[in-house]
C-alpha cells in the first residue's frame, strides 16, 4: 500500500515537472506583434481635481482590434501595454475608460475588498474621453475633475 502511494505519488510529481517544463516553452508561440497592426507607446499622468489618481485603471478602445490597458502607479503615471506586451496601443483613435472600482485581495487574510468608485461615469461608463495614438512616442495626460465638463482629448 504504501509503495503503491509512493508510486502515485511520484508520478503526480511528473506531471508536475512536466507542466512546468513545457509550458513556459509553449508560451513563446504566436508572441510576435500581430500583422498589419501599428503600434506606439503611451504613457501618460491621471489626476483628479490636480492631485495624482493612483491605482486607478485605463483602457483604450481602439475603432477596431483590441483595447490595451494600464494602471496608475502611486504618482498618477501609466503606461498602456497591449494583450501583456509593452506594445502600447494600437496606432489611431481611441475612446478612454478609466476606473477606481477595484475587487483586491488582502495579502494578510487572504480576503478580499472591494474599491469604490471615486471617478464620475462620465469617465468609464458612459466616457467622453478619447484619444489618438499617433504612431511614436505619445504622452497622453488625463486631469480628471470630481465635477466634469465635457473632456476631449
Amino acid at each position: 500500500m504504501a509503495v503503491q502511494s509512493m508510486v502515485r505519488g511520484t508520478s503526480r510529481q511528473w506531471v508536475y515537472v512536466c507542466l512546468v517544463v513545457m509550458i513556459p516553452g509553449l508560451g513563446g508561440c504566436g508572441r510576435g506583434k500581430p500583422a498589419g497592426i501599428s503600434f506606439a507607446a503611451v504613457t501618460g499622468m491621471v489626476t483628479l481635481d490636480g492631485e495624482p489618481l493612483p491605482q486607478a485603471f485605463i483602457r483604450f478602445e481602439p475603432e477596431s482590434g483590441r483595447p490595451s490597458f494600464g494602471r496608475t502607479d502611486s504618482a498618477g503615471a501609466y503606461s498602456l501595454r497591449y494583450k501583456g506586451e509593452d506594445w502600447g496601443a494600437i496606432v489611431g483613435p481611441h475612446s478612454v475608460k478609466i476606473t477606481t472600482e477595484n475587487l483586491i485581495e488582502d495579502t494578510e487574510t487572504g480576503e478580499m475588498r472591494f474599491v469604490k468608485e471615486v471617478l464620475p461615469s462620465t469617465y468609464h461608463a458612459r466616457t467622453t474621453l478619447t484619444a489618438v495614438v499617433e504612431p511614436g512616442e505619445n504622452v497622453i495626460d488625463f486631469p480628471l475633475e470630481s465635477r466634469p465638463s465635457r473632456q476631449r482629448r
